[in-house]
């Protein structure tokens, strides 16, 4: 018998829990000491683990690392390869939801050309899909 996988279609889905808890998890730990706008994320793997990750702020703004890369790249760490992402989260305490910037879209489209992307905040999640987020993606098929 085969474990059932949930569908990432209702942004209201219990499925979301882990991803949710992960991501507000690790943007408590968030080092976003010039901006003070701290970030969580997690994404769900294929194998059924979930990697999160935060902002982490530098004085040399080019070396910031978003959230969402850094959940991306404890995923690839741990083995992740293209095509193994099932569902992406990212958190935070602002009103306005926040998408993840056009650097980490294009990230994790690397991983994962369709993938539920679920934003929110202390009250509201809205669910988006990264290929309509990064629509005309540039990627691997181009080299082919």
């Amino acid at each position: 018998m085969t474990k059932e996988v949930p569908v990432y279609d209702d942004p209201q889905s219990p499925a979301w829990a882990p991803l949710l808890d992960a991501a507000w998890a690790a943007r408590d730990h968030a080092h976003a000491p010039y901006s003070r706008f701290q970030v969580g994320a997690a994404v769900l793997t294929s194998s059924g683990a979930v990697f999160g990750g935060c902002n982490v702020e530098n004085a040399a703004y080019p070396l910031c690392l978003c959230a969402e890369r850094g959940a991306l790249s404890a995923a690839v760490a741990a083995g992740l390869q293209p095509g193994g992402l099932v569902a992406a989260v990212v958190v935070t305490d602002v009103a306005d939801l926040t998408p993840p910037c056009g650097a980490c879209r294009q990230a994790l489209i690397e991983f994962a050309d369709t993938l539920p992307v679920l934003l929110a905040n202390r009250s509201t999640r809205q669910l988006h899909r990264l290929e309509n987020l990064l629509p005309l993606s540039f990627g691997s098929r181009h080299f082919r």
